[in-house]
């Protein structure tokens, strides 16, 4: 019995190792130029060892990044939930988390395109979108706004839609925009720094346009 729970611990240990790694190297290398051995290697174990745990390297990037989805979603819904915050905080704390977490965890942006264009359904099954599209304190809060006029659109998915737009398609473009400036990594994230500043004021720019 006592065996039995050993080798159990000694698995989780294993496979969160792996895990672990396998971020480490994606995160440096992207999912292209990773192959499973840089992930063993990084690991400190070998490569039989890896395949045991996860079949391929696609398998183990999909768990990774579904994981740091999931959290990027609750994340999201903890802040659109909170009653003591209203819109215009709300703005602030999404673009500075999200700013924050894309700059820690930048194959995020690459997973969720490819992810919704090749398993939409998947996506929507793993993750709270509902929640989050319909069922938050934020969307009653510009229900309210709107009926006080205080914002025209009616419609909060443009509200949810250009907020988190503005937050994640530079990460998306990350690439033609470093290019196309000859910027280096560390200029880019100064300007992703400088826009959890400027997002809440073209957010509520927008909140007021006709």
């Amino acid at each position: 019995m006592a065996g039995n729970k050993e080798n159990q611990k000694k698995d989780t240990t294993t496979e969160g190792k792996i895990k672990e790694a396998a971020r480490t190297v994606f995160y440096k290398k992207g999912f292209a130029a990773t192959r499973t051995r840089d992930i063993a290697e990084e690991a400190g174990i070998n490569l039989a060892l890896l395949n045991y745990y996860f079949r391929s390297k696609a398998k183990l990037f999909e768990i990774i990044m579904v994981e740091a989805l999931a959290d990027f979603v609750k994340g999201l819904l903890t802040v659109l939930n909170d009653e003591k915050t209203g819109l215009e905080k709300k703005v602030q704390e999404v673009a500075g988390r999200y700013i924050d977490l894309l700059l820690e965890e930048p194959e995020i942006p690459t997973f969720i395109v490819t992810e919704i264009r090749s398993n939409p359904e998947g996506l929507l099954k793993k993750l709270p979108i509902q929640e989050v599209l319909s069922k938050s304190v934020f969307f009653r809060q510009h229900r309210e706004a709107v009926e006080k006029r205080q914002i025209t659109q009616p419609d909060p998915l443009h509200f949810l839609m250009n907020m988190m737009g503005l937050v994640v398609f530079p990460f998306i473009a990350k690439p033609l925009i470093m290019g196309g400036r000859k910027m280096q990594a560390q200029e880019f994230n100064v300007l992703m720094q400088e826009r959890k500043a400027l997002i809440p004021v073209w957010v509520k720019a927008m909140m007021k346009a006709k």
